[in-house]
């Protein structure tokens, strides 16, 4: 592993070395690993760099932050794995999904509407609402946070005698037995709160994306989806097609 020998001799002009060895780290990482593969640990990466174990750790934390390491207390340090699309185009899927494969259903459950889906969903802020929460997962590590909001008035009502997995699975299908009459969608970029971020096993503050889809069925707002996506680990994919407008958010 050549590339992992040293750090460059000459500092670069208002590069902290921490940063340095960063680059460093990422050209091996590109060069001499493959996703999933665990690095050496810090003592021997540290001595190879000729670094403090604290310069080390701070490069490491830096590329864990851009999702090309994993670190894991007692698994040690392992080159992450692809970014994961988050499909953008307009003429893919529908409805949410009803395959419930690589997510983990939270909850399934009727819960107060929220004061910011309120006037979306046409319903009073103590209207009642269906709401679904699942995680996304790819090569076992969580990517995304999914909150699903249903009016009553598409999908009247859920039984709480079954289990959320397939409570989940009725509403959705529910759901898609309405023919969609339109979507609309807008991306943003946030930080995730502290609940969002204990599902996404990330410390608050987090960079992520969120997606907003909102579905109408019935000649009204049917469903809304609020999608958080790790920023480290996910990408945007657009359908190939013409330009898309970029608008100023209201």
């Amino acid at each position: 592993m050549s590339s992992m020998a040293t750090l460059p001799d000459e500092a670069v002009f208002g590069e902290p070395k921490y940063w340095q060895l960063r680059t460093s780290l990422l050209k091996a990482i590109e060069e001499d690993f493959s996703s999933g593969d665990v690095l050496p640990n810090e003592r021997d990466l540290a001595a190879r760099f000729g670094v403090a174990r604290a310069t080390l750790r701070h490069a490491l934390e830096q590329l864990e932050l851009e999702g090309r390491l994993v670190r894991k207390r007692g698994a040690g340090t392992t080159v992450a794995g692809p970014r994961v699309d988050v499909s953008l185009s307009a003429d893919g899927e529908g409805w949410p999904g009803v395959d419930l494969r690589d997510r983990e259903v939270i909850d399934c459950a009727t819960v107060p509407v929220t004061d910011d889906f309120a006037d979306t969903l046409k319903g009073r802020p103590s209207a009642l609402v269906h709401r679904l929460r699942r995680r996304q997962f790819s090569m076992r590590q969580v990517v995304g946070l999914e909150c699903l909001y249903v009016s009553r008035a598409v999908v009247p009502s859920l039984s709480t005698r079954v289990p959320g997995f397939e409570r989940a699975s009725l509403m959705l299908r529910q759901l898609r037995g309405h023919r969609l009459e339109g979507r609309h969608r807008a991306v943003e970029l946030g930080v995730a709160e502290a609940e969002e971020a204990r599902y996404l096993e990330r410390p608050p503050g987090t960079a992520v994306l969120v997606v907003t889809t909102t579905y109408t069925a019935l000649g009204r707002t049917a469903a809304v989806t609020v999608a958080t996506y790790r920023a480290d680990t996910c990408r945007l994919a657009f359908a190939e097609a013409g330009p898309t407008a970029l608008r100023p958010a209201s």
